[in-house]
């Protein structure tokens, strides 16, 4: 029995899961990130390749892997370590084959045919006049390395441009080793050198699947540039106040366009065609650590383990919050069956499923995710492809019975609370009204302060009223608290009336009190119209019954008062009001 129960189990699970195992390859040897794979037909004979750029081990084996199926395709050398990889078509020439652009360093790498076909080198940046002029000095051998370095750790700390790579380099190092690096570069002219940070493709002038995209990559120097896909020229450079981190671009280049970037001062902004600053800013509460769009909203990752929506304004939506920390991001686009929801790997070794802030499906890896893809991979629309922090690579399917049930099963308020409101608009007598009130805001204001008053006056009056002749249920006497109420039954002419006496003190019993009668005699009778009350412990109810017989035969009823009394003395510490129902039954004279 303890032997079957774990293979029940599994079988259970797979049964109910919403994905087929399709490959697991744990010695896949994949270092990489979400910026750095992709899905793409490299072949144009509608079987898409896994296309990979792979870290390595950080220094050296950067490669550009391509899978077909289970087995690696090919894999190209890389010269320096993969910031962002994309696919993108550079023309309209058949057949319709797209491009492989790899960010490394300064440089694109663009391959055509999984052949290296062009490379772009960043436009240089300003350098610093006084670095110059130190470096100059040091290749007339005017100054030593030892002067050299002071010189420019004292123009780090004051110039306003930053230093090169190859002075930030000279000033890491040991004094013996400095000389050899001075008499090694100093006769090589100075440059400025920026790196990428991220990849992306804009289309150029269709929306269409197929259309030529133009390649948009963000610096280390706080810019954006967008190339075009023929010449590779800057067609358009706009700013940011930090460096971009994450990216996300969506629109026409030609026609509209919206740039979203997570930059590493922890906010967000957003850039729009012909504006070279940002439009709209996001600030986080903490760093992001992803970044993707599902249909118009954009929804951001965080360190302090929570995901949250934004319209394309900034305006907040929603908040959902994780078990675990975020390793990587993607977005889960089904084009065949309109299906689009964000992809979160967690550090638990999960990769949960979000639609808006619904949860609808948690998939279990056997290692922590560093990278997520999904899309068309060979001739299946849904497939899942993740990376795992060991090398590992796993494969999984969508079923084509799997739906996804989008309950809000996250606490705080229910998820109907997020819809707007169809609020009308505002009508003549209401933008009258508006300006009234403006205009007369403080008499408005005086008027309400008076009825207020005198509505409080009002009621103090009735309460003290109420308590001056004992007609409250509840008394009055903090040192007899009591609660009575009363319950008449029957049709007539005989009542039955029970009174329902309890002591509300905390641990003070009640004792030596009794209740006592009044009404009208010509009308009613009653055998006793005195009790005692026996002590009455404090939080239990005591019932107490008696009957009433209506003598009149008019159809005409009265009240009768009930006063509850101590022993010796004449003023009531509570007092009811009964009022009797008319009599239906006959009186017997």
């Amino acid at each position: 029995m303890s032997a079957t129960a774990p293979l029940e189990n599994k079988e259970n699970s797979e049964a109910n899961s919403k994905w087929l195992d399709a490959h697991y390859d744990p010695v896949a040897n994949l270092n990489t990130f979400s910026s750095c794979i992709a899905l793409a037909d490299l072949n144009g004979d509608g079987e898409s390749k896994l296309v990979v750029g792979d870290l390595g081990t950080g220094g050296c084996n950067m490669k550009l892997k391509v899978y077909k199926g289970t087995t690696l395709m090919t894999d190209n050398t890389l010269l320096d370590l993969p910031t962002g990889l994309t696919a993108f078509l550079m023309d309209q020439n058949e057949p319709r084959t797209p491009a492989v652009a790899v960010a490394s360093g300064p440089f694109i790498y663009v391959y055509k045919n999984l052949r290296p076909y062009f490379k772009f080198t960043l436009p240089p940046l300003e350098v610093n006049s006084l670095e110059l002029e130190v470096w100059s000095q040091a290749k007339e051998d005017k100054i030593d390395p030892v002067t050299l370095k002071e010189m420019l750790e004292g123009i780090r700390c004051k110039a306003e441009v930053p230093l090169s790579v190859r002075s930030l380099k000279f000033l890491m190092l040991e004094p013996q080793e400095m000389e050899t690096f001075v008499n090694l570069y100093k006769n090589q002219p100075l440059k400025r050198q920026t790196v990428i940070t991220c990849i992306g493709t804009l289309k150029k002038n269709m929306a269409d699947d197929d259309a030529v995209s133009c390649l948009v990559i963000g610096t280390e120097c706080m810019e954006l540039y967008i190339l075009d896909p023929e010449a590779f020229t800057v067609l358009a450079k706009m700013s940011l106040p930090s460096a971009p981190a994450f990216m996300d671009v969506t629109g026409q280049f030609d026609v509209e366009f919206r740039v979203t970037v997570a930059c590493r001062n922890g906010n967000i902004y957003i850039l729009r065609r012909d504006s070279k600053k940002p439009k709209y800013c996001i600030e986080l509460s903490s760093q992001p650590v992803g970044l993707v769009r599902v249909n118009k909203n954009i929804v951001v990752g965080c360190t302090q383990e929570s995901l949250r929506g934004y319209t394309q304004k900034g305006k907040k939506l929603w908040t959902a919050f994780l078990p675990a920390p975020i390793t990587t991001m993607g977005v889960m686009d089904h084009k065949t069956r309109g299906y689009q929801a964000v992809l979160v790997g967690l550090a638990n070794s999960e990769v949960h499923v979000y639609r808006e802030k619904n949860l609808v499906n948690i998939v279990k890896s056997p290692d922590v995710v560093t990278s997520i893809c999904f899309g068309r991979y060979g001739r299946e629309d849904g497939t899942l492809i993740m990376t795992t922090k060991g090398g590992g690579l796993v494969i999984k399917i969508l079923k084509r019975t799997a739906v996804f049930d989008e309950k809000d099963s996250t606490p705080g308020p229910p998820m109907a609370q997020s819809i707007k409101l169809n609020v009308p608009k505002k009508t003549k007598l209401y933008v009258d009204q508006t300006l009234r009130e403006r205009e007369n805001a403080v008499g408005m204001h005086r008027a309400f302060q008076m009825d207020l008053y005198r509505l409080r006056l009002n009621a103090a009056r009735a309460y003290v009223k109420v308590l001056e002749s004992s007609l409250s249920p509840m008394s009055s006497s903090v040192s007899e608290p009591l609660r009575m109420n009363a319950v008449v039954q029957g049709l007539g002419p005989s009542f039955k009336l029970t009174l329902n006496i309890q002591n509300t003190s905390a641990c003070r019993p009640a004792m030596n009190l009794c209740i006592s009668f009044l009404y009208d005699q010509s009308l009613y009778s009653m055998k006793t119209a005195f009790f005692k009350i026996p002590m009455l412990v404090p939080g239990l109810n005591y019932p107490i019954d008696t009957f009433v017989e209506c003598l009149s035969d008019k159809g005409i009823s009265d009240i009768i008062k009930v006063f509850v009394l101590r022993e010796g003395k004449t003023a009531p510490l509570l007092t009811a009001h009964i009022n009797m129902p008319v009599s239906e039954g006959i009186v017997v004279s």
